[in-house]
């Protein structure tokens, strides 16, 4: 527990263990080979509920239905392709969906423009390679081999930032269900309960589109925005006391005013439009997520606890927006302006202490 502690970033397997645990005793339902978990133990514990009186904290904050769709594609042969735009929970749903199936989330392929085929099929211990030839101890497995041998899930994160050669390589994978090692003359077959879960940013898109062939390998699900302006502020409200409490930040959680005008701004920026439609807004240049949002408000927390004193104030509040919204210097700085003098300047006095730090800040 003393090493946990000190663990940056625990994984969702270990971040919830009590939870999973408290559903996997109270659980009666038949589970699949290799699950720790009935199809609606692992809904309980995305969707939240009760478990044996112990309280499910929700994972995923959305339309459940999509939740019960994703755990069906993974009850079958089919893999899993979850799509949305940047922060709409796809990485967090992934990795808690591995969490609650098999209890290990680490099996994952982190797509980007260095990703090779080795890092989705296997390479090999150079020097061992040298000095004995091609063996097992010098074959190196990659999570997804892993994940086949063991019958776990793998994940691949942002697929579509590889490039469509190394994407390619999973056709045969997800097709026979099998990777073939010619160097030792075999083949490592996929136990029962293998599978795969990618992500994609719809933001991506042209960057190394995803062939027709490997498409038709997953069942993919499309994974909106928030749907409306509550829906977001419980998301970012949970996640950020969720993130600050493991960073031990000794200042007080935004107050649901500052959380909503956190997640006004940033809804109204992203669709161009006023949450009341009678204004259009122009678009910044880079996309400012739900994760944004949270990451905000953690930052604001931080600067809070150690420049000030522990109350999050519209002068934190103000730097994290400068920050979030300003990414090309001279555009977004325009945007930025006219957004604060056109809708923010004009919400009267509860908006006016926010304008101003803003304005101070932007300049």
């Amino acid at each position: 527990m003393a090493e946990e502690q000190n663990v940056l970033r625990l994984p969702a397997e270990r971040l919830y263990a009590k939870e999973l645990e408290a559903i996997k005793s109270a659980d009666r339902d038949a589970r699949p080979t290799g699950w720790q978990l009935s199809p609606k133990g692992v809904l309980t514990f995305l969707t939240g509920g009760k478990a044996g009186g112990v309280s499910i904290t929700p994972k995923y904050i959305g339309n459940k239905r999509l939740v019960e769709m994703a755990i069906a594609t993974l009850l079958t042969d089919r893999a899993l392709l979850l799509i949305g735009e940047p922060g709409t929970a796809k990485s967090w749903l992934s990795e808690n969906l591995a969490a609650a199936i098999h209890g290990d989330s680490s099996k994952v392929v982190q797509g980007t423009a260095g990703t090779g085929e080795e890092h989705i099929r296997y390479s090999w211990n150079y020097a061992m390679l040298l000095a004995q030839g091609p063996s097992d101890a010098a074959l190196i497995k990659s999570p997804i081999c892993r994940a086949m041998e063991s019958g776990t899930l793998a994940r691949f994160e942002e697929i579509s930032r590889c490039a469509s050669e190394v994407q390619d390589a999973l056709i045969s994978i997800l097709s026979e269900k099998t990777i073939s090692v010619p160097e030792l003359g075999r083949e490592i077959p996929a136990v029962r309960g293998f599978s795969v879960i990618a992500t994609a940013n719809t933001r991506d898109r042209g960057v190394n589109d995803m062939s027709a062939a490997l498409k038709r390998r997953f069942n993919i699900l499309v994974l909106p925005s928030p749907s409306d302006l509550e829906t977001e502020v419980d998301i970012v409200r949970k996640r950020v006391g969720e993130i600050s409490a493991s960073y031990e930040l000794q200042a007080e959680l935004p107050e649901d005013e500052a959380v909503r005008k956190v997640v006004t701004v940033f809804r109204e920026l992203r669709s161009g439009m006023t949450l009341d439609g009678k204004e259009k807004v122009k678009p910044t240049s880079g996309v400012i997520s739900t994760a944004e949002a949270i990451s905000l408000l953690t930052g604001s927390m931080a600067l809070a606890a150690s420049f000030g004193n522990g109350s999050v104030t519209e002068e934190d509040l103000a730097a994290g927006l400068q920050g979030a919204i300003v990414k090309d210097d001279e555009k977004d700085r325009l945007v930025w302006k006219e957004y604060l003098e056109n809708v923010m300047k004009k919400r009267g006095s509860s908006w006016r202490s926010l304008y101003n730090a803003c304005s101070e800040i932007n300049g």
